[in-house]
């Protein structure tokens, strides 16, 4: 039998096993709010003495550099003034060739012959395959021999007509028949013409899966021929440069495999700005006399419209660009302004201004970030 002592006893012990466990918990929580505050946020707890972020936050006195009123913003700007510039307009463009169909064939039957050597040059007018038309030339034998009863009966109507023993309208139904004959042998004559394809132009040929004893039918696609030489080159130029495009212009062109320059020349121009992308479809020709460029290439094309001795332009990062359009930050007394431009031609370092900026403007190329309306700024660097 246990005492009453005895059993209060071992009542106590859980609770006070559970009691050291919730201290024990709660130091761990206390001990890792203040590893996160220490660990993450130094500044505020640092207190108010020489912390940026306590008592001598902005304006207190243990902030030391932390934030004090009126502190200003170092940047570095850049001094606008009149310089050279080659306008040139930049576009993305396509490689074609200069001719190209997919052959096919026009009637039904299997394939007899076939002279295609994928991936080699034909010459116009090379038979590349021909059809089974057996058939064809049988119904043209007998539509010659129908000819030649139907011309032998007209004769002896003619005669007949000549010496009034027919009317003319026995006559005319004898020769209609000969007249018919002749048009069905001329339709026969073009469908045994289209069992033998032949090559519409000089012109590489494509891959083909076609072979001797094929099926086919009328549309079936047995090959692809190519005029490589020369290409053409498609590309389009914003709408507001169209007037300065002609034809005969040299265009840059660069082969974005090789990173190659080559020259083409303008040789047609689309009379109609797309109303969808508002630019100026334009059409150049390169003689590619060694197959430089393959049709189906993607190509950069660069084409220079003249030259400017007064244009005014800035560095690429000092530019924002808006919903609305594009401002920069120039200095005005001391302090940042934010200004609306217009920009013009742009490249990889520096962007056109056409309006909002003149000579003399200081334009704020760095920070602007950070920066608002308003903000003072410190001058670290000018460049001109």
């Amino acid at each position: 039998m246990q005492t009453k002592e005895q059993e209060e006893q071992v009542v106590a012990e859980p609770r006070t096993g559970r009691r050291f466990l919730w201290i024990f918990l709660a130091l761990a929580l206390v001990a890792g709010l203040v590893f996160v505050k220490m660990r993450y946020f130094p500044a505020t707890a640092s207190g108010g003495k020489g912390g940026p972020g306590g008592k001598g936050a902005p304006g207190g006195k243990g902030g030391k550099g932390g934030g004090e009123k009126g502190a200003k913003t170092p940047v570095q700007v850049y001094i606008v003034k009149p310089t050279n510039l080659a306008d040139e307009v930049a576009a993305t463009g396509s490689v074609l060739a200069d001719e190209a169909v997919v052959i096919k064939s026009e009637i039904s039957g299997k394939i007899t012959s076939l002279n295609i050597r994928e991936g080699q040059p034909v010459r116009r007018g090379q038979v590349l395959f021909s059809i089974n038309a057996d058939e064809i030339q049988a119904d043209l034998r007998k539509q010659e021999y129908n000819i030649k009863l139907y011309r032998d009966q007209e004769r002896r109507q003619r005669v007949l007509l000549n010496k009034e023993y027919i009317s003319a309208q026995e006559y005319e139904q004898t020769n209609n028949q000969l007249l018919t004959a002749q048009a069905e042998l001329q339709s026969l004559r073009a469908n045994l013409a289209k069992a033998y394809v032949r090559a519409p132009f000089d012109g590489v040929l494509g891959l083909t899966t076609a072979t001797v004893g094929t099926y086919v039918s009328p549309g079936t696609e047995i090959t692809t021929l190519s005029r490589i030489r020369p290409v053409k080159i498609d590309f389009a130029v914003p709408g507001r440069f169209a007037s300065n495009v002609r034809v005969g212009d040299v265009v840059s062109v660069t082969d974005e495999a090789t990173n190659k320059q080559y020259e083409a020349k303008v040789y047609a121009i689309d009379p109609q700005i797309d109303p969808v992308s508002r630019t100026q479809p334009v059409r150049a020709r390169f003689p590619n006399t060694g197959n430089e460029l393959r049709p189906g290439a993607f190509v950069k094309v660069n084409l220079e419209l003249g030259e400017s001795t007064n244009a005014l332009q800035v560095p690429t990062e000092a530019v924002i660009p808006e919903a609305s359009g594009y401002t920069v930050f120039t200095v005005k007394g001391g302090k940042a302004v934010s200004t609306k431009i217009k920009i013009g031609v742009r490249s990889e370092k520096v962007i056109q201004i056409t309006d909002g900026l003149a000579v003399g403007d200081t334009v704020i190329r760095t920070g602007i970030l950070q920066l608002k309306p308003g903000d003072a700024v410190q001058i670290q660097k000018a460049e001109l």
